[in-house]
């Protein structure tokens, strides 16, 4: 018996030997890498097609030199040198200068009153449900007048959730988004989204009703967008309130339409699509036509490089009907963690995003906003990830390239490990990538600051 042990470990000691040997042989010729560098989603975030295939076009840094040397650069907002944690530095790229187009109608809305001034706030699922964008508008209509909660589209996966708006609609909208289809049947509206109602034979339809937050309690002049379209049998059946519902042919002759659906502000319509069927719907305006609108454009997913291919045609027929002085680019949160930290990639396909933008929207502004602080696991402490310093450099990068506004978020919010504390605090969810309600209402009043205090450097300087 003793011998048969013997035998036994005598084998299982050469096994572990040769295991050793075949190891090290193996080693010298297998490469550095098993699995490819391939950008895939993680749990928490989605990332749209064309970032996926932006990236996959660049061969991640692997020079731990030039890694190191990437997360030793600071990021610096306009006019800060260095970043300080313990002051909120004021807005910038290369200064206040960037927004002047922007702060002057501020400006003039400010002394006049009889001056609009309207924002669009481009994002991702950091703004879904309105997070953020609607406590920033808050604080504008506040400041500066208006009502209304502006530009929402037919449908929304966040509609549930959002508080600014009470929002439902019937399940067999037909919605292309640019996050998904790069060649829709019709172009993509300003939200990035187009809605069809494909069925003669069915009922398509979208309710909307006010709520009780802060300068949105009423559906203020309500206001349908649609697109062109070969059918002169179309019409929508809408209900105000309580009032009897009536009827509204739709005349899709123009690239881009609109139809007021009532002479009055209302607390709840609810709109009925018939034989509508070619026609693509963009969504509905919200506003009393006074101070400061805000339209949140948050599509989940989205990287920002799907809005390089918004129509700039399309785009101008929506500028011109709906003026915009701002338009706020809020991206990060899908373009963290996919084992690379060379962004060169990201800011030079969204210089081409702005440069778009610039023909789409002549008369606007840009203002760029880093991505937040994000926690990962590293050698078992939650911490700042390795890539969120290089990612808001190429995007203060991009800034400076394209004369936009810039404002570190990832500054303002405390820097580096900002995130767990935000955690810790309940302002962020447990995936320390996303804030909840009562962070996103700090973090509204933290942009607004820093746009305040660009603001008041213009003043200074008129």
């Amino acid at each position: 018996m003793s011998t048969s042990n013997d035998s036994y470990f005598g084998k299982a000691i050469l096994f572990v030997a040769l295991s050793i040997v075949a190891f090290l042989i193996f080693k010298q010729v297998l490469p550095e890498r098993l699995f490819t560098e391939k950008v895939e989603a993680n749990d928490n975030i989605l990332m749209d097609s064309m970032a996926l295939m932006a990236q996959s076009d660049t061969v991640a840094i692997n020079d731990t030199e030039a890694e190191t040397d990437s997360m030793k650069t600071q990021v610096n907002t306009l006019g800060v040198d260095s970043i300080d944690t313990n002051v909120n530095p004021a807005l910038s790229a290369d200064g206040y200068q960037n927004l002047g187009r922007f702060y002057s109608k501020l400006h003039k809305l400010e002394h006049s009153k009889t001056e609009k001034v309207r924002i669009a706030y481009f994002g991702d699922s950091m703004n879904d449900g309105d997070y953020i964008v609607q406590d920033i508008r808050s604080l504008f209509q506040e400041n500066y007048g208006g009502e209304g909660v502006g530009f929402v589209a037919v449908s929304s996966l966040s509609a549930g959730a959002r508080g600014s708006i009470s929002h439902q609609y019937s399940k067999n909208w037909v919605s292309q988004s640019f996050v998904k289809v790069k060649k829709p049947k019709k172009p993509f509206g300003i939200d990035g989204q187009v809605f069809f109602a494909k069925d003669p034979g069915q009922t398509y339809w979208v309710r909307y009703k006010a709520q009780s937050q802060s300068h949105s309690t009423q559906l203020n002049t309500p206001t349908l967008f649609y697109g062109k379209a070969n059918n002169d049998q179309a019409y929508v059946t809408v209900a105000v309130d309580k009032d009897s519902v009536i009827t509204k042919n739709l005349n899709p002759s123009s690239l881009l339409n609109t139809l007021a659906l009532s002479s009055r502000n209302a607390k709840s319509i609810q709109v009925n699509f018939h034989k509508t069927d070619s026609i693509p719907i963009y969504g509905f305006n919200f506003d009393n036509g006074e101070g400061v609108h805000v339209d949140n454009f948050s599509i989940r997913g989205n990287s920002g490089l799907p809005l390089s291919i918004l129509n700039p045609s399309l785009m101008n027929a929506f500028d011109r009907e709906l003026n915009y002085d701002l338009i706020v680019l809020h991206y990060g949160a899908n373009v963290l963690g996919y084992g690379t930290l060379n962004y060169s990639w990201y800011e030079k396909n969204m210089t081409t995003v702005v440069n778009n933008l610039h023909a789409c929207f002549p008369n606007a502004d840009i203002l760029i906003i880093s991505t937040a602080d994000k926690s990962s696991k590293i050698e078992g402490v939650m911490q700042t990830d390795p890539a969120v310093v290089p990612l808001a450099n190429a995007q203060k990068n991009y800034a400076r390239k394209t004369g936009s506004g810039y404002i570190s978020l990832y500054e303002i919010m405390g820097g580096k490990d900002s995130m767990v504390k935000w955690v810790e605090g309940n302002l962020a969810n447990k995936d320390y990538t996303h804030f909840n309600g009562s962070g996103s209402k700090k973090v509204a009043k933290l942009i607004y600051g820093e746009i305040d205090k660009g603001y008041i450097k213009y003043k200074a300087n008129e």
